[in-house]
């Protein structure tokens, strides 16, 4: 039985591009797509601000473009999705992402975009956990993403409510529609049930983690970013969520969405099990936490808590819209410019990173 692979090299602003070439060469990137399928970037906008770490970095995205073309795949789309906290169409501009898809003449579709991608009923063969409960009527997902490639995107960063999050968690918004906050309840199962799903749509899956700047502390938004210049690659949606959780200093089987996905033999979450290539990591641990902030103790509340037995009553009613609101209101108008702005200003003091960040696509406008 072939062991998982999981590339890990450790990069600089001055190498990063072809750097990324050489990561997706080392993941076995030709093997893992099919060439005679269309491939899906899916980026990883957790918030329209460009707050690093949180978001798929420029550089993450020029270089995964740039490899994939250079390795023969040349019919590239990116599909985006919306958020309760998110506008993508801004989260692209603000996070320098769409002047890349226009340097590289790369199609974008939103999938929430009636006129652009169509959603439709789907049986899943595999064994679910939680999205048929979820959705009794029937799992609904967007008929474009079937017999294409997919690439995901994601940052290295923690998650209040998964503790981790990246390539499997990258997959929630694009093939679930408007109502997936109904599954926060089951998020460790959705993924799970994700991943199985993926594995049936998809000629190929693939993920590219940029953890340049990563994300500690309450992710995927109100985080610390931690200067560390690491970026990964895997076909491996399993090993590589496991291999960055164990970078950042947790144990990926005691992160209950790896040990389903690894029972489930939908991939491989033991280190000791995984080939990781490029970069000695075997005593890297960045002592990272989670811990909570107040968007998160609200969740805990209402759907890991006390009220969870009659969350139906808040989530499943116009009652939902009032929690949509209040996240929003957080993120955007307190956190944001009361805190976000200030961490954003402090990581442009220290890091080569946040100054590569402002220092992009200069010379292409100005070409």
């Amino acid at each position: 039985m072939t062991r998982s692979r999981v590339a890990v090299i450790k990069t600089h602003p001055t190498t990063i591009l072809t750097d990324y070439e050489k990561l997706l060469k080392l993941a076995g990137v030709e093997q893992a797509l099919s060439k005679s399928s269309t491939t899906i970037l899916k980026d990883n906008i957790s918030w329209h601000f460009p707050y690093l770490s949180a978001n798929t970095t420029p550089w993450q995205l020029e270089g995964t473009v740039k490899a994939l073309r250079s390795s023969g795949f040349t019919d590239l789309v990116s599909v985006h999705n919306n958020t309760v906290v998110t506008d993508p169409y801004r989260g692209e501009k603000l996070n320098k992402l769409a002047p890349i898809y226009k340097k590289y003449s790369i199609e974008e579709r939103y999938n929430f975009n009636a006129d652009e991608i169509k959603w439709v009923q789907y049986e899943p063969k595999a064994r679910m956990h939680a999205l048929n409960k979820i959705y009794p009527n029937g799992i609904q997902l967007p008929e474009y993403f079937f017999g294409k490639n997919i690439v995901h995107l994601p940052t290295v960063k923690t998650h209040i409510y998964t503790t981790t999050t990246g390539a499997m968690k990258n997959a929630f918004g694009g093939l679930l529609n408007t109502r997936r906050h109904y599954t926060h309840s089951w998020i460790h199962e959705t993924l799970v049930d994700l991943l199985a799903i993926q594995k049936e749509i998809h000629t190929g899956i693939f993920a590219v983690m940029d953890g340049t700047l990563c994300g500690n502390g309450p992710g995927p938004r109100t985080m610390i970013p931690v200067e560390k210049d690491y970026i990964l690659a895997s076909e491996d949606q399993v090993a590589i969520d496991a291999v960055a959780a164990k970078m950042m200093g947790f144990d990926p089987l005691s992160i209950k969405y790896l040990s389903m996905a690894h029972e489930d033999k939908l991939g491989c979450a033991d280190p000791r099990d995984i080939e990781i290539v490029g970069e000695d990591i075997s005593n890297v641990n960045f002592g990272f936490t989670v811990g909570d902030n107040l968007a998160s103790m609200a969740g805990d509340f209402f759907w890991f808590g006390p009220l969870k037995s009659i969350q139906k009553f808040f989530f499943h009613t116009p009652l939902v819209y009032g929690f949509v609101f209040g996240s929003y209101f957080y993120h955007d108008y307190l956190w944001w410019p009361l805190k976000g702005k200030s961490m954003m200003r402090k990581v442009r003091t220290y890091s080569k990173w946040a100054k590569l960040f402002d220092d992009y696509g200069r010379e292409d406008a100005q070409a």
